[in-house]
């Protein structure tokens, strides 16, 4: 279940976590809220990754931190670095993928 957070917060979280994800939106986005229970779902695997979400509206100064031109917006930071981004349409399947794929690779570096 994706926590929400404010701006401080998330950079808190994604400076001093291994594995972070943002979900950035807003709640008047009819993408985001028929994306977010899916991304929910497709996150529950990953117990190691930090699961965050920022609503655009109530924190305007997320656009130019994290360079948002729309929502919705999936990041996943690994030690702090950007190393996911998808936004808007989002095929989750691909996302999916991705995430695994990242998570992975981490989880096989730090053995």
């Amino acid at each position: 279940m994706l926590k929400k957070v404010d701006m401080l917060e998330a950079q808190r979280y994604i400076q001093e976590e291994k594995l972070v994800f943002l979900y950035i939106g807003q709640p008047n986005c009819s993408v985001c809220h028929s994306l977010k229970p899916q991304i929910d779902v497709l996150l529950e695997a990953y117990d190691d990754v930090i699961k965050l979400e920022i609503d655009a509206l109530a924190a305007p100064e997320v656009a130019e931190a994290f360079s948002v031109l729309t929502v919705p917006v999936l990041l996943l930071f690994v030690e702090g670095r950007e190393y996911l981004r998808k936004a808007r349409i989002i095929n989750t399947r691909e996302f999916s993928a991705d995430v695994a794929k990242i998570v992975r690779g981490y989880r096989e570096m730090v053995r």
